[in-house]
């Protein structure tokens, strides 16, 4: 452990972490070649149950927030369609031409845990769509980039915020953030979309974080639904939620749950990669 609660691991465990994050990033993958219009919400979960069963894991997001009378999450994915901001419950609701799905899914191996959530476009979507998709997925990588051994997590943060603004008029989903990950799915630190330069906790070696942006085409403002899951944007506006579950090394940045380790998009943005290619 490492200050406040946070959690370090050793280079063994992380590796650990990385097996998890390959699960997700099969997942996800066989989920985004099933979206497709007439395909149910449900139908992408058992995909991704499929396949993390199929890999020999298990799901870290179904029964999540179970308590004694309460069954907790009732899928192994959330499916969020187009002003659902996160936490969509997997159900009937049929894609259609033109919707935007957030898929965000996670996995344990071992005892280890890893997350990770991308926005789908279902076939030919509106241009600000679009940009909307992509922007969040370029914030993203932004506070990948910005984060190193020896920064801190407000690095991160600001660079969120401030590829978000120069982006356009989004709103960036108020309240929800990307958190600490390692023995279980949701550990300190948090990991804000909006915050100041050199504040938060220092990144050292062994810290894994989950870092998503979610972001809106209008408030920031957000409500939950009666499900008690179900975020949706308080105007109506659509949303994008990207997550991967990192870590840094003196050496570079290793994205868990990128099936390259981030290497491509990593080398794209001048940031060394660090993954361990044995695992």
């Amino acid at each position: 452990m490492f200050g406040r609660g946070i959690e370090i691991k050793t280079p063994e465990q992380v590796a650990l972490m990385r097996r998890a994050g390959l699960v997700v990033a099969h997942a996800l993958e066989a989920v985004r070649e099933t979206v497709a219009p007439g395909v149910t919400t449900a139908e992408l979960d058992a995909v991704a149950h499929d396949t993390i069963r199929a890999h020999g894991a298990t799901s870290n997001f179904l029964h999540y927030g179970a308590e004694p009378g309460v069954p907790g999450f009732p899928g192994v994915i959330c499916a969020s369609v187009n002003d659902e901001v996160v936490h969509g419950i997997p159900g009937s609701r049929v894609l259609r031409e033109g919707d935007v799905v957030s898929i965000d899914c996670g996995a344990i191996v071992d005892g280890w845990h890893g997350d990770s959530a991308v926005t789908v476009t279902v076939g030919e979507v509106a241009p600000e769509v679009q940009q909307l998709v992509d922007n969040t997925e370029r914030a993203l990588w932004a506070g990948i980039a910005a984060g190193g051994v020896g920064r801190r997590v407000g690095d991160v943060s600001h660079a969120i915020e401030r590829s978000v603004r120069s982006a356009g008029d989004y709103g960036i989903a108020d309240g929800y953030t990307g958190h600490g990950i390692g023995t279980a799915m949701h550990q300190a630190p948090d990991v804000p979309n909006v915050g100041r330069a050199g504040k938060g906790p220092r990144i050292v070696p062994g810290l894994v974080l989950a870092v998503e942006p979610m972001v809106t085409l209008g408030s920031a403002d957000t409500r939950t639904l009666d499900d008690h899951w179900t975020v949706v944007s308080d105007d109506g506006s659509w949303a994008a939620h990207w997550e991967h579950t990192v870590t840094w090394t003196a050496d570079g940045a290793w994205v868990l749950t990128a099936l390259d380790g981030g290497r491509a998009r990593l080398a794209e943005l001048g940031v060394p990669y660090a993954g361990d290619d044995a695992s």
